[in-house]
């Protein structure tokens, strides 16, 4: 499942609705992203997506990790548009048999939308607003799944 939307989300009300549907899972791991407030340095966040390709992406994203570990479901919600420090920006839960496959395709999923997923983050602060780019680390990381 994938949602993009634009308004906030309670994650523990998402996480919880996601945890009924897997009954027959043994193992569901999960990451909420937060905005940083970065020492004071970020007052907002402002994310714009490709809407169409930023969707198709993920979900290719989904199928991979599917068919890389044995997942019953997979959930990621992104948010777009403005957001304060604090708010939730992702939600990414995957459940599985196995807690080792629901850990790894979670962070899997994860190195995607850092790296490669249709977004353009723009960090706005005291000194004004700047683009936000991957980090080597971000890369290195998705590296790990080649």
């Amino acid at each position: 499942m994938l949602e993009i939307m634009d308004t906030p989300f309670n994650p523990g009300e998402r996480l919880n609705a996601f945890s009924e549907k897997c009954k027959d899972a043994g193992a569901i791991a999960s990451f909420i992203g937060l905005v940083r407030g970065q020492k004071g340095e970020v007052s907002e966040l402002r994310l714009e997506s490709y809407p169409g390709v930023t969707e198709q992406g993920i979900e290719q994203a989904i199928e991979q990790a599917k068919k890389r570990w044995p997942l019953t479901t997979a959930l990621v919600i992104h948010r777009i548009g403005s957001m304060g420090v604090g708010e939730p920006i992702v939600l990414v839960a995957t459940a599985s048999k196995h807690r080792r496959a629901a850990f790894e395709s979670c962070d899997f999923l994860m190195d995607y939308l850092k790296t490669d997923a249709v977004f353009w983050k723009h960090q706005i602060g005291p000194d004004g607003a700047k683009w936000i780019e991957p980090r080597e680390q971000d890369y290195q990381d998705k590296n790990r799944w080649s």
